[in-house]
């Protein structure tokens, strides 16, 4: 067996299905490129961000469930928090929605580091709802910047 070849776990079918809906789903003709409903209703300013945002969180649950080392928990929150953040910028998020695709980086994360179904810790499910935490800080921290924005440019403008 080759050194470089690295163990897959074998995941659950929803999960896999919930990764492929959110980032595989349509497959550009003549190209190859393919995109999910993540991409698609991340286009809806704010809202789609923020709604595909939720699965995202029950695949990095589901790394817990799978016993992914806290550092790749980091790692794949850290795809979730870049995804959601860079997603917000207007049009620019747009474009890294269709590249990016965190859930598929995440479930190859699982695949490749998991230890296996079933053997996560106390202490792994206490790390990752520190994680969830912190990244439901930054999408209501984020939510309350647009608000304000969106105030400040409806009060800062007379309307005709």
């Amino acid at each position: 067996m080759d050194k470089l070849a690295r163990k897959q776990i074998e995941v659950d079918k929803n999960l896999d299905d919930l990764s492929f809906y959110l980032d595989g789903l349509f497959r550009v003709p003549g190209v190859g490129w393919r995109f999910g409903l993540d991409a698609l209703i991340g286009l809806i300013p704010n809202v789609g961000d923020t709604l595909t945002f939720l699965p995202s969180m029950y695949i990095l649950v589901a790394g817990v469930r799978y016993g992914v080392p806290k550092i790749t928990l980091l790692r794949m929150a850290f795809n979730i928090g870049l995804d959601y953040v860079v997603g917000m910028v207007p049009f620019i998020g747009d474009a890294f929605d269709f590249v990016w695709r965190a859930n598929n980086q995440n479930m190859n994360l699982i695949r490749t580091r998991a230890a296996g179904h079933g053997k996560g810790t106390t202490s792994d499910y206490v790390f990752v709802f520190g994680l969830i935490g912190l990244l439901i800080l930054m999408l209501m921290g984020s939510i309350l910047a647009s608000g304000f924005i969106l105030y400040w440019v409806f009060l800062s403008r007379p309307f005709l």
